[in-house]
């Protein structure tokens, strides 16, 4: 007999999910080098490989989420346990650009179809308890990224073979897995409700979605650059070694974390001041970074865009959450989530077009007019969504 709160395991394979999913990335990130000097690969044909992630991601993501809606959430257990399957593989076949290439493409597409699950998981668990879930669940992910990159990151630095962290990401995945399969229970709700007009079924609106998905692309994009470029920044402008440029994306992952900690406390009805907020701060962190004199300096603008960016995401998919029925849950979050990773995607690219034309001071320019543009766009885009960022009721929920 279950003796937690309500919803509890709900929240727990939530929090389980971004553990597991932000420990294979954070692994991932430590693990790159090594992976390239395996494959016995140059910078090019490296970068050439690591298309394949997102080649294999976006059409899963699309996928995975009417299959949540259609077998139920408790499949997200697999996807995660396929991520720490697909990684291992990937890691151990590393050999060459083709069968890096393979393995890249499996890691994408469970990458993408866990990334769905997590966040249905999540968005589930926000509108049954009315509790900031999202946002939290995306700190915990920061967190195991932090954690798990330093932790490989010394395993590489006593000599580990490129496979062993993710034979331990896999050991992690399986018992996560095992957790979320056991607190979820097995989806009952049956086929759609029935509509108001008398119809059976409910037709989910595609270009709320869509909107929301343009703000997070942007949202996104601003985030993405700095994690890439960040080091690149503090290497080839301010002239640091290798040692010390490492810092720059390992201090914005942190405080990504403790901003989604702090910024979880506040209720949904700031959804908007948030967003705003947040852009702008976001612009202001990118812009100290481009006139940045020294290190410190530039340091101190990464911490403002870390804070900016941070709950920009969390706080999109929050909104959709609480607006999205729960038949459709999946497939909304599938749609908010693609056009989103667009954003991710373009957004070190969005930096590289802007350096080879300006430098990387006016490219993190550049980076400040995104936060500029998310933070004029956010209200007449949300309003012509019409979501509103004020939750519902838990009673509303007819699932068991």
């Amino acid at each position: 007999m279950r003796s937690a709160p309500p919803h509890q395991h709900l929240i727990t394979a939530a929090y389980l999910a971004a553990a597991a999913f932000g420990t294979f990335w954070g692994t991932w990130g430590s693990a790159v080098p090594s992976v390239r000097d395996q494959a016995g690969l140059g910078d090019a044909q490296l970068g050439s490989a690591l298309l394949f992630i997102s080649a294999g991601a976006l059409p899963a993501m699309l996928l995975t989420g009417r299959a949540l809606d259609r077998w139920g959430l408790r499949s997200t257990a697999f996807l995660v346990a396929a991520l720490g399957g697909a990684g291992l593989a990937a890691a151990i076949a590393a050999d060459g650009l083709v069968s890096l290439c393979a393995g890249l493409t499996c890691v994408g597409i469970a990458s993408g179809a866990a990334d769905v699950g997590m966040n249905s998981v999540a968005g589930r668990a926000e509108k049954r308890t009315g509790r900031p879930i999202i946002t939290r669940t995306g700190a915990v992910f920061s967190t195991a990224v932090v954690v798990s990159s330093l932790g490989a990151g010394g395993a590489f630095a006593l000599g580990a073979a490129t496979w062993v962290p993710f034979a331990a990401v896999l050991l992690l995945s399986a018992l996560a897995g095992t957790g979320i399969y056991r607190a979820l229970p097995p989806d009952r709700s049956g086929p759609a409700p029935v509509a108001p007009g008398g119809q059976a079924g409910i037709r989910m609106p595609v270009v709320p979605l869509l909107l929301v998905g343009v703000l997070g692309a942007l949202a996104f994009a601003s985030e993405n650059a700095h994690q890439s470029w960040g080091a690149v920044f503090l290497e080839d402008v301010l002239a640091t070694g290798p040692g010390i440029s490492a810092i720059a994306p390992a201090v914005f992952a942190a405080v990504v974390a403790a901003t989604r900690f702090a910024i979880s406390t506040l209720e949904p009805a700031h959804a908007r001041l948030v967003l705003v907020l947040g852009a702008i701060v976001a612009a202001a962190g990118a812009t100290v970074v481009a006139r940045a004199p020294t290190v410190p300096v530039a340091v101190a603008g990464l911490v403002l865009a870390a804070a900016g960016t941070a709950a920009l995401f969390p706080t999109l998919l929050s909104i959709v959450s609480r607006n999205v029925v729960e038949s459709s849950r999946g497939r909304a979050t599938s749609i908010v989530t693609v056009v989103s990773y667009l954003g991710f995607l373009l957004g070190p690219v969005y930096v590289g077009v802007w350096a080879s034309a300006t430098g990387l001071r006016g490219a993190m320019l550049a980076v400040a007019a995104l936060g500029l543009a998310l933070a004029a766009l956010t209200l007449p885009l949300l309003a012509l969504s019409r979501y509103t960022a004020t939750p519902q009721p838990a009673h509303v929920s007819h699932h068991p």
